[in-house]
């Protein structure tokens, strides 16, 4: 004890990356021989029963020791039957009393593998479900009942009247209401009309009833019936692709184009930035995943995670859409994928610098949001991806000639898309002209 080793702070405390690690987990424990039967089942179990990471540290000297025997039975989580049968009776009583009613399917549906529940209790109301850009594709976006992506002021006139109209929101989950899926809180939402079920608690008003597992709430409410003739909205189909071969390439024409290349199949991971914001109002196939990590927003985050899912679920293709910024902090997993056969389609849109950045200042030409120079088109080779396509495009014409190929390639495939310094899509560009509703009169 108190020696100085590496891999600390030099101060011969060892425990000191305990407590930063277990704050961002749902539990976590430091095992030892004498505790590690019971605490290994508890920690797992939590993590289990909260869909959440949870923090497991090893000292290494008791790596090798005798571990101390102890009964213990898995914990499995279940409803408390009594609150459950209270948190039924009120939602109940709150829907048959609701001239109007609205579903918000939260991105916690998709985590627990709840989508096919959360629709049957959507089709059982009858009513119209909504998503933010969190829960893009949770369901399946031509469902009839879909009635568009809520984003405050962002949002189409008609989902935004839908559910600011509406005299109950049902949150399936515990829906996000950040300032980037509120478009910078621009929506007028009452949160007196929510009720929200979430992953162990339903919460309706001040009242919170505990004890209550989202998958029970899910299965009572899909037993119960609609009071008026479901909700069917207009089909809605995939935005036109637009443009001549020999044009450049500008955010409107890539998106409807980024529409039309996904497929049933795939997953698509996208990275913060311009390019969540463009994808997500975008219209997708039916059976598309999507991964974002809007809340957080870190960049990087989408190359490595496209690696870890790739690898999670091979049966899928991966489609990786990131901007270079983020891409320069992790391009180095692009090796990753060549060495274990992670077969992911990356597009790099490659415009110059930081545009998220730069739609979010006054001045968007300070230096710090340029970049390297690098030649993204060259770099599977240099990492190890030698039998990956790649192609670098500046034409829409060589774009929708370096996705067929890309499509069709048996491996990886890399393209760098060439965009303009200052092109936006549509809801980067609503936020960048709402930089003094956001920060105010700047000095």
């Amino acid at each position: 004890m108190g020696k100085i080793a590496h891999h600390t702070l030099g101060d011969g405390v060892f425990g000191n990356f305990v407590d930063l690690s277990a704050g961002a987990a749902c539990c976590h424990a430091v095992i030892n021989p004498e505790n590690c039967v019971v605490e290994m089942e508890r920690v797992i179990a939590e993590a289990r029963r909260s869909n959440q990471p949870a923090y497991i540290a090893v000292p290494s000297d008791y790596a090798l020791s005798p571990v101390v025997s102890a009964d213990v039975k898995p914990i499995l989580p279940r409803s408390n039957p009594e609150a459950l049968q209270k948190a039924m009776t009120i939602i109940a009583a709150r829907i048959s009393n609701a001239k109007s009613v609205v579903a918000f399917p939260a991105f916690t549906i998709s985590r627990l593998g709840l989508q096919k529940q959360a629709q049957k209790v959507i089709e059982a109301l009858g009513c119209p479900f909504v998503t933010t850009l969190m829960e893009k594709c949770v369901i399946d976006e031509s469902h009839p009942q879909f009635a568009g992506m809520y984003a405050g002021a962002v949002s189409a006139p008609k989902t935004r009247q839908i559910v600011e109209g509406a005299d109950l929101v049902l949150d399936l989950g515990g829906v996000n209401l950040n300032d980037i899926t509120t478009a910078a809180y621009s929506g007028q939402l009452d949160l007196s009309r929510f009720v929200t079920v979430g992953l162990e608690d339903v919460r309706i008003g001040d009242q919170i009833i505990a004890n209550v597992r989202l998958a029970d709430v899910l299965s009572e409410l899909a037993r119960l019936k609609p009071s008026s003739a479901p909700y069917k909205g207009k089909p809605q189909g995939l935005a036109p692709v637009n443009g001549s071969p020999s044009d450049k390439i500008t955010m409107a024409a890539l998106y409807p184009r980024y529409a039309t290349f996904l497929h049933a199949g795939d997953t698509v991971l996208l990275e913060t930035g311009s390019s969540s914001l463009g994808v997500t109002p975008t219209m997708l196939p039916d059976g598309v995943r999507v991964e974002a990590q809007v809340l957080w927003g870190s960049i990087g985050w989408a190359t490595p995670a496209a690696l870890g899912v790739a690898l999670a679920d091979p049966s899928r293709r991966t489609i990786l859409i990131t901007g270079e910024g983020s891409h320069q902090l992790t391009a180095n997993d692009v090796g990753a994928m060549g060495r274990f056969g992670a077969n992911v389609i990356v597009f790099v849109l490659n415009n110059s610098g930081y545009l998220i950045e730069r739609a979010l200042e006054e001045n968007p030409d300070w230096t710090y949001n340029d970049l390297a120079p690098w030649n993204y088109a060259e770099l599977p080779k240099a990492l190890g991806c030698a039998d990956w396509f790649t192609a670098r495009v500046s034409t829409l014409g060589e774009l929708d000639e370096a996705m067929k190929t890309a499509r069709a390639s048996k491996s990886g495939a890399y393209i760098e898309i060439i965009g303009g310094k200052m092109d936006m899509p549509p809801a980067l560009a609503f936020a960048h002209g709402q930089l003094k509703a956001m920060y105010g009169d700047t000095p």
